[in-house]
C-alpha cells in the first residue's frame, strides 16, 4: 500500500485525537518523536472516520474499511512498526530491503534464495506494480537481488496486459522453438565458460529457459476465464473501482497456486497530504474489497494456512493536520502492518503507540523484526541464511539485526 495509509484512520484507533484537535502536540509525546519531524507537530485532527470492534477477538478496525473488517479474526496486527526514514522512494527501500540505499536484496530475493522455486514454468518470485495518483515509480530494489544471484530478482508483470511477447511468431512451432533455444543455450554456456563464473550471465541463461516455459504456462496463468462468476463478483473485478487491484489480487491466488514463491502486488496512491478522507476513502474502494476477497478465497480454497498475506505500507502517517487541507504528513515513528495465514495466529493486536499514534509506548518493530518474522514463517531462520559477499557474510537482517515477532505465532 504505497505512499503510506495513516494508522490512526485504519487500524489504531485514538480517541484522544478527538479530544485534542486543533491542540499541539504534548510535551511528553513530543519528546519522543524524531528531530526531522519536529516541525510537524502542531494542530492535531481527529479520525474522519470511526471504528468498531470486530469478530470473537474485538478488534477495533476504522469504518473505512468495511470488507476487511469481517475478517478480523485472520489479522495480527502489528500496530508498533517504526523506522527514521519519512521519504517514500528510501522508505520503500527500508521496507523491502531493510535500508533506505537500495542496495541490498529484496526480501522476495532472500525468500528465494533461501526455498528456492517450485515451479520450472513460472519464475519464483513475481512483482506486479499497479499506477494510481501520480504516485511516483516503484523502487527497483523492492524487487531487485542486490548482491545475490541476479536469477533470484523479480519478475515484473503487468496484471492487465500480463506478460509482454509471450505467444511465438507465426508459423514458428514449439520444436522449432526448443532447437533455437537449445542452440543459444549451447553458445551462451560456451562463452560462460571462457570468462568464469558470472552471475549475470548466469542469469541471462537462465531466462532463456525459464521465457520457453513461460510461453506454456503464463497464457493459463492469466486466463482467468476459468474463474467462476462468484469468484469476479468477490474480488471486484465486475466494478470500476476495484476491477485493477482486483485482478492483480486474483492473479496472485493462481500464482500461488501454481507454485510462485513470493508475490508482490504494489498499489500506490495513499501519499494524503492534502485531503486525508478524499484520498483514503478513494484508495479504500479500490483495495478494501479486494484485499478482503484475497483472504477469503485462500481460506476456502484450503490455501491461508500456507500462504501468508502481509498487508502495509512504508511507513504512516501524523496524527497532526498538514496546513489547511485536512491532510496528514509522513510519519515513520509508529505505523500499523497486518499479518494472516502462513501459521500467524489472528484476533491479536501486538505493540501499543501513544494516546496520540505518533510514536511507540511498548514493543517497537523495525522493517528488519517484520523481515524475521516473515522469514520465521516460511521455516527460515533468518540469522542462519547467509551469503559470502567478497568476503563479508551477510544475512537478510545486516548488520542492524532483527528478531521474529514469536507473538505472532501463538
Amino acid at each position: 500500500m504505497s505512499g503510506g495509509p495513516s494508522q490512526v484512520d485504519t487500524f489504531d484507533p485514538k480517541p484522544e485525537l478527538a479530544r485534542l484537535a486543533g491542540s499541539d502536540v504534548p510535551e511528553s509525546i513530543a519528546g519522543n518523536v524524531p528531530k526531522i519531524k519536529r516541525a510537524g507537530l502542531k494542530n492535531l485532527m481527529a479520525s474522519p472516520w470511526e471504528f468498531q470492534q470486530h469478530g470473537e477477538s474485538g478488534i477495533p478496525i476504522s469504518s473505512l474499511l468495511p470488507s476487511t473488517a469481517k475478517l478480523a479474526d485472520e489479522l495480527c496486527i502489528l500496530r508498533t512498526m517504526t523506522h527514521r526514514n519519512p521519504v517514500h522512494g528510501p522508505g520503500e527501500c527500508v521496507a523491502l530491503t531493510g535500508t533506505g540505499a537500495g542496495d541490498r536484496p529484496s526480501l522476495g530475493a532472500w525468500s528465494v534464495y533461501g526455498l528456492g522455486s517450485e515451479t520450472r514454468q513460472l519464475p519464483a518470485f513475481i512483482a506486479m506494480n499497479l499506477h494510481t495518483d501520480g504516485m511516483q515509480h516503484p523502487q527497483a530494489a523492492g524487487w531487485g537481488a542486490g548482491f545475490l544471484p541476479s536469477r533470484l530478482q523479480g519478475t515484473v508483470v503487468d496484471p492487465v496486459k500480463g506478460i509482454q511477447n509471450v505467444q511465438p511468431p507465426p508459423g514458428v512451432t514449439e520444436r522449432q522453438r526448443r532447437r533455437e533455444i537449445d542452440a543459444i543455450q549451447v553458445l551462451n554456456r560456451r562463452f560462460l565458460e571462457s570468462v568464469g563464473p558470472h552471475s549475470e550471465l548466469e542469469a541471462r541463461i537462465r531466462s532463456y529457459e525459464m521465457a520457453f516455459q513461460m510461453q506454456t504456462a503464463a497464457p493459463e496463468l492469466f486466463d482467468i476465464s476459468a474463474e467462476s462468476a462468484e469468484t469476479v463478483r468477490l474480488y471486484g473485478l465486475d466494478e470500476t473501482a476495484t476491477s485493477n487491484v482486483g485482478r492483480a489480487l486474483l492473479l496472485g491466488r493462481r500464482m500461488a497456486e501454481r507454485g510462485v514463491r513470493f508475490i508482490q502486488i504494489r498499489v500506490g496512491g495513499w501519499d494524503a497530504h492534502g485531503n486525508i478522507k478524499g484520498n483514503h476513502e478513494r484508495m479504500a474502494a479500490r483495495t478494501d474489497k479486494p484485499v478482503a476477497a484475497l483472504l477469503e478465497d485462500l481460506r476456502r480454497r484450503g490455501l491461508l494456512n500456507s500462504t501468508l498475506v502481509v498487508w502495509g505500507g512504508e511507513f504512516g502517517r501524523t496524527p497532526t493536520m498538514e496546513g489547511r487541507g485536512k491532510g496528514r504528513d509522513h510519519s515513520p515513528a509508529a505505523y500499523t502492518v497486518w499479518l494472516a495465514g502462513g501459521g500467524v495466529a489472528g484476533g491479536r493486536i501486538i505493540g501499543e503507540t501513544d494516546p496520540i499514534g505518533y510514536t511507540v509506548a511498548d514493543r517497537p518493530i523495525t522493517p528488519q523484526d517484520l523481515h524475521a518474522t516473515i522469514l520465521h514463517a516460511l521455516g527460515i531462520d533468518a540469522t542462519r541464511l547467509t551469503f559470502d559477499h567478497h568476503g563479508l557474510v551477510e544475512s537478510p537482517l545486516g548488520v542492524i539485526g532483527g528478531a521474529p515477532v514469536r507473538e505472532a505465532f501463538g
